[in-house]
């Protein structure tokens, strides 16, 4: 158990400290003037729902913030529907960002080229429209999400040390719990469809490519391309994690195993997509990298002065 809070604790602040950086990236670049293009709005969406999303993580975490102890509905109430609302979001907007990349780099005759020059607008309204729906959707959760101590031993579906769903309404739970389960699975399917489709563009430019260049020469990626293969990578890893986390909540609910250690261990897996997904960014971002470059000459020149 000790190891379990250890590596929790260590994996939000990992994840924790990355994407707080990937966040002040982008609003800094917004503030020097530079126009935002659609893929950094998602990516910047993406980077503050994985930091409150690790944040309200660790608030169920019994180490560091046990003296609060949460004894009170409002705080369990609050701190649940935060983290189910941001794991929502985090799905919508990586489905978002899949689907945006695959009207990117759509050629400009087939029927998603069409949305290419309206797809700032398109993003700012579907973002809009997505925290009101995770918003929206969650807001039954207020009304299970109760402390433990006010609830009896039979009458609770524990999911922390201190707080619990309460069971007296368990249909009606379950209905809103298959009604998000619907939600998700739709967007990991629009996820799979785009990736697929992006696969195919890809492979097909590929082919091209061999008649155009001599084999022997290594043309350089374009950053569509880039591009393509990191939300690619992003999406296959974040599907990967999804499907191992719902095996693990399907098991525990069948076995009635809801323990201090399923959990824990069911939290790491969660937290694993928001915690890596910010490095996979910013590796493959050649602004960041190469901002990341000029700090260091800059430090290096400040310092040998």
């Amino acid at each position: 158990m000790l190891l379990l809070k250890n590596a929790s604790l260590l994996q939000v602040g990992i994840g924790v400290t990355a994407n707080t950086f990937l966040l002040l990236f982008h609003i800094l670049t917004l503030f020097l003037g530079h126009r935002p293009k659609p893929h950094d709005l998602l990516t910047g969406n993406l980077a503050l729902v994985h930091m409150l999303m690790l944040l309200t993580m660790l608030f169920f975490s019994p180490g560091p913030f046990e003296s609060l102890r949460f004894q009170n509905d409002v705080k369990c109430k609050a701190l649940f529907y935060l983290s189910r609302v941001m794991r929502g979001l985090s799905i919508c907007t990586t489905c978002l960002l899949s689907m945006l990349q695959a009207v990117t780099i759509s050629p400009s005759s087939s029927w998603l080229g069409r949305f290419k020059q309206k797809s700032r607008v398109y993003i700012i309204h579907s973002l809009l429209f997505l925290w009101f729906l995770c918003l929206s959707f969650s807001s039954n959760l207020l009304l299970f999400t109760v402390a433990t101590s006010n609830v009896t031993q039979t009458q609770e579906l524990s999911f922390g040390k201190y707080c619990s769903l309460s069971s007296e309404r368990y249909l009606r739970w379950s209905l809103f719990f298959l009604l998000a389960l619907l939600r998700d699975v739709c967007f990991v399917g629009g996820m799979l469809l785009s990736s697929v489709y992006m696969v195919t563009l890809l492979f097909r430019h590929q082919r091209r490519s061999q008649h155009l260049h001599n084999m022997s020469l290594s043309p350089s990626i374009s950053p569509e391309k880039r591009a393509t293969q990191i939300i690619l990578l992003l999406v296959s890893f974040f599907v990967v994690m999804y499907w191992v986390d719902l095996v693990i909540s399907f098991c525990s609910i069948v076995l009635l195993a809801h323990g201090p250690i399923m959990l824990g261990f069911q939290a790491l897996v969660v937290n694993v997509y928001p915690t890596i997904s910010p490095f996979v960014i910013i590796i493959f971002d050649k602004r960041i990298i190469s901002t990341l470059q000029n700090m260091e000459q800059k430090c290096h020149r400040f310092l040998t002065k």
